[in-house]
C-alpha cells in the first residue's frame, strides 16, 4: 500500500504563528497588557487556542469577555490576508510529492482553510484537511491523526506525520506514526525516534527513506 502523508499547517505549511501570536499581542495590549510575539511562539506553538488563554488570564489575573476569541480570530483572518506566507521551500516540495496527503491541524477549518488559500497550497489537498475543532481532541493526544488517517483509508503504520512542534511530534509518535519534526529551530527534545530537518529540500528524500 502506498503512503499517506499528514501535515501540520501552522508552521509547517504556511509561516503563521507569529502572526497568529501577533494578534494576542494587540488584543492584550488593548487590555494594558504587554506581551511579545516571539516569546508566544516560542512559550505555545501548537497550543490549542483555549488552553493558551486559559494560562495567560491565570497569569495576568485576568478575564476575558465572552467575545474575545471571535474579535481575536477576525483580526488574524486580516493579518493572514495581508502578509501571510508558505514555509519557505513547501511549495516546491509538495509538488514533487505524489503520495495522498491531508492537513492535520489543531486550528478551526476556517482558519486552515484560509490559511492554504492564502498561500496558494489548496490544490496539493482538496478536501482532506482535518480540524482538531471537527472531532474534539487536540495534539499531543493522537486522536485526530488516527481520525484522519482512517478517513483518508490508511493504518497508521502507513502514515508519515510532518511536524513542527513539540506537542504535534508527541501526537505522531502516541499515534503510531512514522514521524518527521521540521526543526528549522533547532528544539531539544527526547524523541530518538524522530527524524528532525531544518529545510523543506529535504523533505522528499527523507519520505523516500522512510517507506
Amino acid at each position: 500500500m502506498s503512503t499517506c502523508l499528514l501535515f501540520d499547517c501552522d508552521g509547517t505549511l504556511v509561516d503563521s504563528e507569529r502572526l497568529g501570536n501577533t494578534g494576542l499581542v494587540t488584543k492584550f495590549k488593548a487590555l494594558g497588557i504587554r506581551l511579545d510575539a516571539d516569546e508566544l511562539t516560542a512559550r505555545f506553538s501548537g497550543w490549542k487556542m483555549a488552553n493558551i488563554l486559559d494560562d495567560l488570564s491565570d497569569e495576568y489575573e485576568i478575564t476575558l469577555d465572552d467575545n474575545f476569541v471571535n474579535s481575536y480570530r477576525a483580526l488574524v483572518a486580516e493579518l493572514f490576508e495581508a502578509e501571510l506566507k508558505p514555509i519557505d521551500g513547501v511549495i516546491h516540495a509538495l509538488s514533487q510529492l505524489k503520495q495522498p496527503k491531508a492537513v492535520v491541524s489543531s486550528g478551526p477549518l476556517s482558519k486552515i482553510e484560509l490559511s492554504l488559500r492564502v498561500c496558494g497550497l489548496s490544490q496539493f489537498f482538496g478536501n482532506h484537511i482535518y480540524s482538531a475543532y471537527d472531532i474534539n481532541s487536540w495534539k499531543p493526544d493522537p486522536g485526530l491523526f488516527l481520525y484522519a488517517a482512517k478517513n483518508m483509508g490508511y493504518s497508521a503504520a502507513d502514515c508519515i506525520v510532518i511536524e513542527d512542534s513539540i506537542v504535534g511530534v508527541e501526537a505522531g509518535i502516541n499515534a503510531g506514526m512514522k514521524t518527521l519534526f521540521y526543526n528549522a529551530k533547532n528544539e531539544e527534545h527526547d524523541y530518538s525516534e524522530v527524524t528532525c530537518f531544518k529545510s523543506m529540500s529535504e523533505l522528499g528524500e527523507l519520505i523516500q527513506a522512510s517507506r
